[in-house]
């Protein structure tokens, strides 16, 4: 019996031996394969096929589905009495010469050109008495508030039309669409113009050059969070062609996610940009106490090098075809730098 207990005894431990081992084993293998994933990611270079690219006013990137799909929303006859909801909307109708006569409330910037022109309340909400009033023939707002719009604004007799304000390449597509329908050929050119130099010029710099892993962080009112490509700055980030750590590694799906330090530690970014204002959200004052309060930042890459960089509100911010040219511009050189 006693010899019984102790063969017992010993198949027991041998059994929790190889347990233990095997789980060692498939937690090494997914650290490596971790790891794997993050140099893999972060070893971009920019191949000649990512280079060959010259963008053109015939070959300028927009999507012509969308272009067309965007376009056959507007009514046949050419409205003279243009009310827009959007500030990027707005900032477009003033670069092609075209006066709305009525224009979003908002804390962001209006061109200084229009700031006589009457105010219809927020994006989200506008004021349908003060709307009515104008007797617009048209209302221009963003697609990503078509169906709050729709829902405000229902019961009133008014063509609308929605245009895309999300992302750079929102931009251009709704920069053409503008254009085309409201046959501003020679002044929508030169924004385009502009913006097509700025990209060819960024693609040649970018030659076979590394691209660098990034994080973006916004400020809220009382945490920062990661943006991903669906953000404006994400789509200046992919514009250059770097790896944003929310998309190739944390795998987020929203446009703004919590942060996860361990994850971010994994994942460890080259570089930061920290969007922060203290009128819009976080300050530049509460990300650097967020820092000096948990030491793990310290660990980063991005921190031991100095690469940790605030951008300013005014610029990236907010969705604006005039900053565009800058945006891009400063990023880039934060990249290679």
């Amino acid at each position: 019996m006693k010899k019984l207990i102790v063969f017992l005894l010993i198949t027991a431990l041998s059994v929790m031996s190889a347990c233990s081992s095997t789980n060692k084993a498939d937690n090494q293998a997914k650290n490596e394969a971790v790891t794997n994933t993050v140099s893999n990611e972060t070893i971009k270079t920019n191949t000649s096929e990512d280079t060959d690219k010259v963008y053109s006013l015939e070959n300028d990137g927009v999507d012509k589905a969308l272009f067309t799909e965007a376009l056959s929303q507007f009514p046949a006859k050419v409205p003279e009495r243009i009310v827009t909801t959007s500030v990027p909307l707005t900032e477009m109708l003033h670069l092609l010469g075209i006066t709305p006569v009525g224009v979003p409330t908002s804390t962001n910037p209006i061109p200084a050109e229009f700031e006589a022109i009457q105010r219809i309340g927020s994006p989200m909400s506008p004021d349908i008495e003060v709307v009515t009033k104008l007797e617009p023939d048209l209302l221009l707002g963003a697609e990503s508030l078509r169906s709050t719009l729709d829902k405000n604004l229902e019961g009133i007799k008014l063509e609308k039309a929605y245009l895309r304000t999300e992302s750079f390449e929102d931009l251009k597509l709704s920069m053409k669409v503008l254009g085309t329908y409201f046959n501003k050929i020679d002044e929508m050119n030169v924004v385009l113009t502009k913006i097509i130099e700025k990209e060819n010029e960024l693609i040649k710099l970018a030659k076979g050059k590394k691209m660098p892993s990034v994080m973006l962080m916004i400020g809220t009112s009382d945490s920062f969070m990661v943006m991903s490509d669906r953000s404006y700055l994400g789509s200046l980030v992919k514009k250059l062609n770097a790896d944003n750590i929310a998309t190739s590694v944390l795998k987020v799906s929203e446009v703004y996610s919590p942060i996860n330090m361990e994850n971010i530690v994994a994942a460890d970014p080259d570089i930061i940009l920290v969007l922060a204002s203290g009128d819009h959200g976080a300050s530049v004052d509460k990300f650097q106490k967020e820092v000096e309060k948990n030491n793990i930042w310290t660990k980063l890459s991005a921190y031991k090098n100095d690469k940790i960089h605030i951008l300013d509100y005014s610029v990236f911010g907010v969705t604006s075809i005039i900053n565009a040219e800058t945006a891009l511009t400063q990023i880039a050189n934060y990249f290679y730098e």
